[in-house]
């Protein structure tokens, strides 16, 4: 159960990430950003990126074998760069809307599922 906690923590946090790295760039969405002077998005990004670190902190806590949970420093690194790149596509296609799923995208996931195996495997 540690484990599934530490994954939907690990979504929460990378919504507010990707929204605190990204969130600023979609100006045509939202025209109150555009009026947004360079510190005004720094730290409205800064208060995006607490909570990031609200979440992300828990999560790595509770599902680290150091602390009780199912997952190696290195399992939790590659599940977090897998639950990043997919909030991430999600929400630049679904939610920002600027880009389109291709066939290279689709590439790269199969080979982040390879990653996933071998650093999950038993040798």
């Amino acid at each position: 159960m540690r484990g599934i906690y530490s994954i939907l923590l690990l979504i929460v946090s990378n919504v507010f990430m990707t929204l605190a790295w990204y969130g600023h760039l979609q100006v045509k969405q939202w025209p109150s950003l555009a009026k947004l002077s360079l510190f005004g998005v720094i730290f409205l990004s800064w208060g995006l990126a607490l909570f990031e670190y609200v979440f992300q902190v828990p999560a790595n806590r509770i599902g680290s074998e150091e602390t009780g949970g199912p997952f190696t420093l290195f399992q939790l690194k590659i599940i977090q760069e897998v639950v990043s790149l997919t909030v991430f596509t999600l929400m630049a296609v679904y939610l920002f809307k600027t880009d389109k799923l291709a066939w290279n995208h689709l590439v790269g996931f199969i080979f982040l599922v390879i990653a996933v195996f071998f650093i999950f495997k038993k040798w």
